[in-house]
């Protein structure tokens, strides 16, 4: 993993405003496979590095996904969460494109904007207690060309590090199913899944909490049989719990299952790799 680390908490953050660059050209399937692992890692600095990531979120949530984004910029996905986060971004190493990103919600900026994006979709007073040592992850999305292993590793990678820069143990986010997924509609597929990880034993016992706009699981057809996308099965993988049912999102047509991860609760071949 080639990366560029630029590690600040919330508190020393500065965005700064510059002028925004055209967007850039999508990248070809050809470009990606010349060079799959040359890829940087940085955290954005200036609001032109954010717009970087809210174009590439557009593309994948509006372009791909089918989102209706509520947004205040045209080809941007933009909203009231964006000034308080931190922005992971993910270059192609020739080009300087950005092909992956995620955004950090910490507990101190969670304070300031009020409430996380997850408590508009769920009653999380089940884990109050771990939001003082909590980072919400969100707006995951890498470029088509790139939906391999080693943009990952290296999304997670950074993420590991800031948690441990900052002192910080608990993740938690949404595992979202799009409206179609292997060709079923999402609810259906959502159900499905849903069952299966109750089936296994992989809902938390501990951990409990509730969306505010339930999936109606009951209405929905139980003869679907849908295998849990690679994303899902590798969280969990890594120890990452479900800790509710999932909410139905419908700006964003998608099922959400939330999900927390803590760093202590990591397998140790996992923990190795990620905490050192």
């Amino acid at each position: 993993m080639h990366n560029k680390h630029s590690f600040f908490s919330a508190s020393e953050t500065s965005i700064a405003t510059t002028s925004v660059p055209q967007p850039q050209a999508p990248l070809s399937a050809a470009a990606a496979a010349a060079n799959p692992l040359d890829i940087e890692v940085s955290w954005a600095c200036h609001l032109d590095e954010v717009r970087e990531a809210q174009r590439l979120r557009h593309q994948i949530f509006a372009g791909e996904m089918g989102a209706q984004l509520q947004t205040s910029l045209e080809g941007h996905d933009v909203d009231g969460f964006d000034d308080y986060c931190e922005h992971l971004l993910v270059r192609q190493g020739q080009s300087k494109q950005v092909i992956g990103t995620y955004r950090l919600l910490t507990p101190a900026q969670a304070l300031r904007a009020g409430r996380t994006y997850s408590d508009g979709e769920f009653d999380l007073s089940a884990i109050d207690a771990l939001r003082p040592r909590m980072v919400e992850l969100g707006r995951s999305c890498v470029h088509p060309d790139f939906r391999q292993g080693g943009v990952i590793m290296a999304l997670w990678g950074a993420l590991a590090s800031f948690m441990l820069r900052n002192k910080l143990d608990v993740m938690m986010g949404c595992a979202s199913i799009p409206m179609w997924h292997n060709g079923i509609v999402s609810g259906d597929a959502a159900a499905s899944i849903w069952r299966q990880l109750r089936a296994k034993g992989q809902i938390s016992q501990e951990y409990s909490v509730v969306p505010h706009l339930p999936l109606p699981l009951e209405q929905l057809n139980d003869q679907v049989d849908v295998e849990p996308p690679a994303l899902i099965k590798g969280y969990l993988r890594v120890g990452t719990e479900v800790i509710g049912a999932p909410a139905w999102d419908p700006d964003f047509n998608t099922a959400d299952l939330p999900m927390l991860m803590q760093l202590d609760r990591l397998p140790p071949r996992y923990r190795k790799h990620f905490l050192g």
